[in-house]
């Protein structure tokens, strides 16, 4: 049996390809959009790909479904929960299906509960096998975590009821594969589709069973609790893609590099709405910047973080290092951003002599934002961390609007007060004091080092679940 995982680390993803040397004939599961690196693996070893098999429609980014077909001729798989769903050809396969490609077998499991149609796939090397080679668990089952039940709720699907669900698939389908099948997940650490999952990205259903705190033996009832409590908040991006992963689409040209604009066309497409995103680091985007540009750096979780300030539906401009464009392109693409107008050409360079067009960022150090504290009693300290790291410790007096709910709820903030933005590290913090800086607040800074830097400096850190009402 042939058997790769490809995981992708910006958006911690995992897709598979799988196929059977005997026959040559392969499937694909959970594509990520750019997707040479199937194509080109399975040229080298002699591999059709008949089948894309989607566990579910996913949310965090967008499938590269349409591209494989259109490249291959494969069908596209979902389960049967899934017909009528999508806006293309499906081919929606009932629970206990098994698709044979030779001698390897493929057996597909229904696991609703991260979403109703969410399916798992059971892979054994001879049909038959007693003991699986493994299981595909998409984002029902993570290694140390499970799939959230909750980012439905805006389509009417109730996180209790998908809860329930998720209780059911997973003791009733996955733990009842022998201990040494393999867990191989769509998603690891950084995901926002859980809220523990591991670094680890595959396991054992033993493993998982003896230590993954959702799998402890407890009711459905608590299990409901566990699951459903302290879930990050959900990318702003989230509901766009779950929709457009349902929708016929433009697909992604993975080579076709940005167009190359001057500056002057850059500030006119500014000022005709266009977001200008600077994706250098934020040290660089600090000394000096387009007024009025968003910092994401390319240097993190670039896709994520730009769909949180960015919104789907608007155009964008990149401002970046020289040569780094084609990468900002495809991992927008990722998350379905295509309105990418072009990029500065020359970039910074660009604008260097036009002090004019031109702002540096505030930042702060732990000290200096100590003593502005005291200096300035009006001082708006923002945290965008999510609740659970605000948990752990905040700066006393501090709001928590986590990131991703940053761009709606400004009308919850005061722009004409002095700002200041923290984190964990300071990449987030950057981004959000750019976004508010780009939405009119007139006094924004960042923390250098964020919380990390605020804890080694000895700076005074409150645990707000503690901190007495009122």
């Amino acid at each position: 049996m042939f058997f790769r995982q490809y995981y992708l680390g910006c958006l911690s993803h995992a897709s598979y390809l799988v196929g059977d040397p005997t026959t040559g004939r392969a499937v694909v599961i959970d594509p990520q959009r750019d997707v040479a690196q199937y194509l080109a693996d399975a040229e080298e070893h002699g591999l059709t790909i008949e089948r894309v098999i989607e566990t579910h429609f996913h949310a965090d980014f967008l499938s590269g479904h349409l591209e494989l077909a259109k490249a291959t001729g494969a069908k596209i798989t979902y389960g049967e929960a899934a017909a009528g769903k999508a806006g293309y050809p499906i081919d929606a396969v009932p629970h206990g299906t098994r698709l044979l490609l030779g001698e390897v077998e493929l057996e597909v499991r229904a696991t609703p509960g991260h979403t109703p149609e969410s399916i798992s796939i059971v892979i054994r090397e001879r049909a038959g096998d007693p003991i699986p080679y493994g299981v595909l668990t998409g984002d029902t089952l993570f290694i140390g975590d499970v799939g959230r039940p909750d980012l439905l709720a805006s389509f009417g699907v109730t996180a209790d009821d998908l809860a329930r669900m998720l209780y059911r698939s997973l003791h009733e389908q996955l733990l009842t594969l022998p201990d040494e099948t393999r867990v191989f997940p769509a998603h690891g650490a950084g995901s926002a589709c859980g809220k523990n999952l591991s670094t680890e990205t595959e396991s054992t259903i033993g493993a998982q069973r003896r230590s993954n705190y959702a799998l402890a033996p407890m009711s459905e009832d608590q299990f409901v609790a566990v699951v459903t409590e302290g879930q990050p908040a959900a990318p702003l991006y989230f509901a766009f893609d779950a929709t457009m992963n349902k929708q016929d689409r433009p697909l992604l040209d993975e080579e076709r590099p940005p167009a190359r604009l001057t500056l002057d066309e850059v500030l006119a497409m500014q000022a005709a709405g266009a977001v200008v995103l600077d994706t250098r680091a934020e040290a660089d985007f600090a000394a000096g910047h387009l007024r009025g540009s968003v910092n994401v750096g390319l240097g993190g979780r670039f896709a994520e973080y730009s769909g949180n300030v960015v919104g789907h539906d608007q155009d964008i401009v990149l401002v970046g290092d020289p040569g780094s464009e084609m990468e900002a392109k495809v991992r927008l693409a990722r998350i379905g951003f295509d309105r990418v107008l072009g990029v500065l050409d020359e970039g910074p360079a660009a604008f260097v002599a036009r002090p004019d067009v031109v702002e540096a960022s505030s930042r702060l150090t732990s000290l200096e934002l100590a003593e502005r504290r005291q200096a300035l009693p009006e001082l708006q300290v923002i945290d965008v961390r999510n609740q659970g790291e605000v948990r752990l410790g905040a700066i006393r007096g501090s709001v928590n609007v986590p990131l991703p709910q940053l761009v709606s709820r400004l009308a919850e903030l005061d722009p004409a007060r002095p700002t200041v933005v923290v984190c964990a590290g300071g990449y987030r913090s950057s981004i959000a004091a750019s976004a508010l800086a780009a939405n009119g607040f007139l006094d924004v800074s960042d923390l250098l080092g964020g919380m990390d830097a605020w804890s080694l400096a000895g700076q005074e850190m409150v645990r707000p679940d503690l901190e007495p009402a009122g």
